[in-house]
């Protein structure tokens, strides 16, 4: 007597669901596995439990499909998660990038003998630029702040994370003017090599800090309720 061999084009229910959800999702890579990988746990042992002799069939797993919601069900919940977590992040480069450049930016500005100092215009422009940054970072923290161990206690306003998204962008702007503006500075100063060293670190934590804001308004685009 011959067993029936497996369909190889077979779909997993459970495997099927996790996918579709996963394609509906936005957000950080490690997040959003180990919220589906959390899920696929869960719909495996419940499948376990209601399949017959204890172990996971077909019915058995499309029941514990059913038993734990559609995709249009668990979605508004995984994605405001994942929103937050995101948004999060944004804030945690903010706070620690956007900071990063006021010594320099004091340096080139005010200190050392007048010949190493950048033109007046240009300490006066970065003097708002760097006040700018600063007030994203400050920002940023209290972000972090609220959905921390605040968020036990209080909830996190819906929009928050949008919020999060524009303080980055502000952030990734005072950056690349920044940058631009330290390099104008380099060809009318004798400290030209710390200014074109200072626009390029402030052009690259310009993108870090822009990529992150675009990915948070995008995730905070996304529908959070059912």
């Amino acid at each position: 007597m011959s067993g029936r061999l497996p369909d190889p084009a077979r779909v997993d229910p459970i495997e099927a669901h996790v996918a579709e959800l996963a394609a509906v999702l936005r957000g950080t890579d490690r997040a959003k596995t180990r919220m589906l990988d959390e899920l696929r746990e869960g719909l495996l042992d419940a499948a376990a439990e209601l399949g017959p002799g204890r172990g996971p069939d077909d019915e058995a797993a499309r029941e514990a499909v059913r038993l734990f919601g559609s995709v249009a069900e668990l979605a508004p919940g995984f994605q405001r998660e994942l929103t937050i977590v995101q948004a999060r992040q944004t804030a945690g480069r903010i706070l620690l990038l956007a900071p990063l450049l006021l010594p320099c930016w004091y340096v080139l500005a005010g200190a050392g003998p007048t010949a190493h100092r950048l033109p007046y215009a240009a300490q006066v422009l970065l003097a708002h630029l760097g006040g700018t940054a600063a007030a994203t970072a400050l920002a940023a923290a209290a972000f972090l702040a609220a959905t921390g161990p605040l968020a036990r206690r209080l909830a996190t306003p819906d929009r928050l994370p949008t919020v999060v998204a524009w303080t980055g962008t502000t952030a990734a702007v005072a950056l690349a003017l920044s940058a631009f503006t330290l390099t104008l500075g380099s060809l009318l100063t004798a400290s030209w090599p710390l200014c074109a060293l200072a626009g390029t670190v402030a052009i690259v934590f310009h993108a870090k800090i822009a990529a992150s804001a675009r990915a948070c308004r995008e995730c905070a685009r996304l529908p959070v309720t059912a």
